[in-house]
């Protein structure tokens, strides 16, 4: 399986070791999260330096929560323990592959030099 079932047992340990986590939240009920799990899985087998997970928000309600997902599918993209995309609704694969293109390509030192910032801005 080239993607984790993502759970509150397990959620430190992925996200904690992995640099990049993309996460799809998703819900049996929902077509649009059938549709696209396959370009889901399919980003998955062909991307092998990114960890994917899976929260079936059903089943998952805490880690839903705790993302403030209310809509599914969302896709929701970690680099270094910080979110750097939360995107609601299906993605195409064509999308799904500027997604991974745009993360890889993310200067962290500046995400985390901006984070610095509005958190002195805030005090």
């Amino acid at each position: 399986m080239p993607y984790t079932d993502l759970t509150t047992k397990n959620f430190n340990e992925i996200i904690d070791n992995n640099e990049i986590v993309i996460i799809d939240f998703w819900a049996e009920w929902c077509a649009p999260c059938k549709k696209f799990s396959p370009i889901f899985e399919k980003a998955a087998e062909s991307n092998s330096d990114i960890s994917f997970a899976k929260v079936n928000t059903e089943e998952q309600q805490a880690i839903a929560k705790y993302y403030g997902v209310y809509s599914v599918p969302t896709v929701i993209v970690i680099r270094d323990g910080i979110i750097v995309i939360n995107q609601e609704g299906m993605l195409s694969e064509a999308a799904m592959d500027d997604l991974i293109n745009d993360v890889k390509s993310i200067d962290m030192d500046k995400v985390r030099e901006d984070l610095d910032k509005d958190e002195e801005d805030d005090a």
